[in-house]
């Protein structure tokens, strides 16, 4: 039979009850004769716990030896409910033995909270699966070539999973969520958003990039580029429902070229909440402004998002983009002390009251008039777009947020993604 890769979110492994679930299913699987590989996360609320009594000994310490011991104290969270897990098992009648990423080991740079995979070496956990056992490894974490721990920040368990996926060569990679798939949208807002059997790689990764937060982007990009099948299903499903029925469960991230693939001209609408725009008035329209403004901004490692220029006037333009919420203070200070002086624009003006919202689909490639029907249904609703950003398979528009939830329903009835496919 075939090596699968399971990985279990916080929610999934959040009381001994939903881990003793989560290893009675891991042992249907072992038992149908499957290779298994299990990649949990810490316990729900465990690693802002840890995190939280970090700070509350250094409120406002940042340095690369306190990251050091963050990831240090981080990684505890998900070596106990691997060991945990791996009780389970052994409770189950399963050989099963758990590994911290660095007994793998899961090699990473030393980039401290925000380490990235760099190899991995499978040897001992093939050994032990020829052995016959279940192996569980700690999501999350590596080691860097110090010998230090590092993690891979919030959410790297799902890249986690998919890297020793891609390094096994496993046959699919099940994330199993608190939810039972990717929907057209949240259903949350759309009461009608219906879940996606399929989607593509290409999809999934705007999606979770533009706000979706089923699956953590990084684990996405992973996934496209080493070509491993993505499958999102919901561990609170009864843990002996039939394993076929579960293996067709939930929604496949695959590839476009998948003749399952649905066609739709727009898969999903994605939303984020999380935006602020700001505003660089009267700059001189010469060459090099933006990279003048935006250098600046990237020196200090602040992500730009959606970004407008207005066409000049009288020798002067306004500057606009947008960063997440949490970094708007930060800009505006850093354009005001850092840019403006030398730049000699009028002012920074700034709003944290909009939101992005977006339409995605590889269908968008081969049709026209998507992106005009997208402003006429919102148009329609009397919504006002401020900015618009654009790619082969995806349209985005910034609005105040006060009409974002009636923007998503707008676009997702006149998409017809309340329709099942036929």
């Amino acid at each position: 039979m075939a090596l699968i890769v399971h990985k279990y979110g916080g929610t999934s492994m959040g009381s001994p009850e939903r881990i003793r679930n989560v290893a009675k299913r891991v042992a249907k699987w072992a038992r149908a004769g499957h290779q298994m590989v299990v990649v949990p996360s810490a316990m729900s609320g465990e690693t802002n716990r840890l995190l939280g009594l970090a700070k509350e000994l250094a409120p406002s310490k940042s340095s690369a030896a306190y990251n050091r011991e963050l990831d240090m104290l981080a990684a505890t969270g998900e070596q106990a409910s691997s060991a945990l897990l791996a009780i389970a098992l052994q409770a189950e009648g399963m050989e099963s033995v758990s590994y911290a990423g660095w007994q793998v080991p899961i090699k990473t740079n030393s980039a401290f909270t925000k380490a990235r995979i760099e190899s991995i070496d499978d040897d001992r956990v093939r050994a032990d699966l020829a052995a016959g056992k279940v192996v569980v490894i700690t999501g999350f974490q590596g080691v860097d070539e110090e010998a230090n721990i590092t993690t891979l920040g919030r959410g790297g368990s799902d890249t986690s999973a998919v890297a020793v996926a891609a390094a096994m060569k496993a046959a699919e990679c099940l994330i199993y969520t608190d939810v039972d798939g990717v929907y057209t949208t949240d259903p949350r807002v759309v009461a009608e958003a219906r879940r996606l059997q399929t989607v593509s790689f290409e999809e999934m990764l705007e999606m979770a990039s533009l706000g979706s937060k089923v699956l953590q982007i990084r684990s996405v990009e992973f996934a496209g580029k080493y070509k491993v099948p993505l499958r999102v299903l919901s561990s609170f499903t009864p843990w002996d429902i039939d394993i076929n029925e579960e293996a067709k469960s939930g929604t496949l991230i695959t590839f476009e070229e998948d003749e399952k693939m649905e066609q739709a001209v727009v898969s999903g609408i994605a939303f984020n909440r999380d935006e602020a725009k700001v505003s660089v008035l009267g700059v001189p329209d010469k060459p090099g402004i933006a990279y003048h403004i935006l250098g600046a901004v990237a020196d200090a490692n602040i992500e730009v998002d959606v970004i407008i220029q207005n066409l000049s006037k009288d020798g002067k333009t306004d500057f606009s983009f947008t960063v997440h919420r949490g970094e708007y203070a930060r800009t505006v200070e850093l354009l005001n002390t850092k840019v403006l002086p030398s730049l000699g624009a009028a002012e920074v003006v700034g709003d944290t009251k909009i939101c992005k919202v977006s339409i995605v689909g590889i269908g968008m490639r081969s049709h026209v008039g998507v992106a005009s029907k997208m402003f006429r249904s919102l148009s329609e609703e009397g919504i006002n777009i401020q900015m618009i950003s654009t790619s082969e398979i995806k349209t985005s528009v910034v609005i105040d947020e006060k009409y974002m939830e009636l923007a998503v329903r707008a676009l997702h009835k006149a998409f017809d993604l309340d329709q099942p496919v036929s």
